[in-house]
């Protein structure tokens, strides 16, 4: 496989001075001896002139000589060139891209939609120009191929997957990490640098939104539910333990446990317990 070759052009300004000289040398000739003979060089001249080229930061030039690749020029400034050359253009900026948001499915067979971004620039002239017909298509198109592969390797998140050691709503660095290796793989060919790639946008699909949500929150609410449970019955503990310490009162087993259910009520209820305040005896 071919790849691009840097051509050092002759100095442009030196070539301007040149065919200056010369027209004028022309014009001279036409005007004082009236030979045809200068009146003939004049399509040469004009030919001469062709090979005189601009070339802007960040742009390249590739040339062309009766469809043989012979270089490119990615200096800058004024040259001149084979007249005969013909010269296409590319921008060596770098340009952003970002995909539509795609429906895939993750590894666990969820559906989700994601999109990705991604910042590229040429980095072979002579592969973005002849190993793929259209080099802004071909990144498109690979980037979707990339970014559903990607989603397939990766569960959404834990709660499918407890085993996963790398999610795609979790693990950003790892998952754009794989993202960009992959499409880079894929735009090898085309001669295009990938400068970043992340993702842009990941949620799952309108038709399992809401029940995944709500399976978020019931997790939540439990994990949440489980937390002040064991505080709970740590204050439980350390309150009866205390009491007993200071031998304030002592309780045989069935009043342990009603005390024990009480503060656990009052602890763990959503709800702010009103309290009842007992006038007679324990045992009223």
């Amino acid at each position: 496989m071919k790849t691009e070759k840097t051509l050092a052009p002759f100095n442009g300004y030196i070539a301007v001075i040149i065919l200056l000289i010369i027209g004028i040398v022309m014009i001279y000739g036409l005007t004082s001896s009236h030979n045809l003979f200068w009146l003939a060089l004049l399509p040469v001249f004009f030919l001469l002139t062709k090979g005189i080229i601009v070339t802007s930061p960040n742009n390249a030039k590739v040339l062309l000589l009766f469809g043989a690749y012979k270089g490119s020029i990615k200096q800058n400034g004024l040259f001149f060139v084979n007249p005969l050359y013909s010269r296409t253009s590319l921008s060596l900026r770098a340009r952003n891209f970002e995909s539509d948001k795609i429906k895939v499915n993750d590894k666990m067979g969820n559906p989700i939609m994601i999109s990705v971004i991604l910042v590229w620039k040429v980095k072979d002239t002579f592969k973005a120009t002849f190993e793929v017909d259209n080099y802004e298509n071909f990144i498109r198109i690979q980037t979707d191929s990339a970014v559903r592969k990607l989603a397939g390797s990766f569960p959404y998140d834990h709660f499918e997957d407890e085993r996963a050691t790398v999610t795609l709503s979790t693990n950003f660095d790892d998952v754009n990490k794989a993202l960009e290796r992959e499409v880079s793989e894929r735009l090898e060919i085309a001669g295009i640098e990938v400068v970043e790639s992340r993702i842009g946008y990941l949620a799952y699909a309108p038709e399992i939104a809401h029940s995944m949500l709500r399976r978020q929150q019931a997790s939540a609410v439990v994990a949440a539910r489980h937390k002040i449970v064991e505080g709970a019955v740590g204050m439980v503990e350390s309150a009866l333990k205390l009491l007993a310490d200071k031998e304030i009162i002592e309780f045989d087993e069935d009043r342990k446990a009603t005390m024990v259910s009480n503060l656990m009520v009052v602890l763990c209820g959503d709800s702010e317990t009103k309290p009842v305040i007992n006038t007679g005896t324990l045992n009223q």
